[in-house]
């Protein structure tokens, strides 16, 4: 799996452009899944989804096991759930995923999503490229 030269994009005219990418989340006990835009996000350590995607998928929000997160908003609570994210071909392994009722964006992290890819950004030309080695 290969995606080269993605640009950044902006979802609303004042946004700054960013590395979005298309990802399905599914939750492997239902099936259910929903496609989002997730942002590539180096300086997260876990995948992050609004709270509100929880019961999309057939997740009960606060049966997920809660913990305490520092964010740049300060703490706040989130509740993991099993889920996948599936990009292109490649899907991972089941694996917790944070839904948090603050949060407004999924965010794609290091320890269990990007650690599966090179990622190759280009500020200076506001892309980046994602490879399945």
């Amino acid at each position: 799996m290969k995606i080269v030269k993605t640009p950044f994009t902006k979802l609303s005219a004042a946004d700054i452009a960013r590395p979005w990418l298309p990802v399905i989340i599914i939750n492997p006990h239902t099936s259910q899944e929903i496609q989002v835009l997730g942002l590539i996000d180096t300086g997260a350590d876990e995948c992050a989804l609004p709270a509100a995607y929880a019961s999309l998928l057939g997740h009960n929000l606060q049966a997920g096991k809660p913990k305490e997160v520092s964010t740049g908003n300060g703490i706040t609570i989130a509740y993991s759930h099993t889920s996948r994210i599936r990009v292109g071909n490649f899907t991972t392994d089941q694996t917790l995923i944070d839904f948090m009722p603050n949060l407004s964006v999924p965010l794609l992290e290091m320890k269990n999503f990007l650690n599966h890819f090179v990622l190759t950004v280009d500020y200076l030309n506001g892309s980046f490229s994602l490879e399945k080695p």
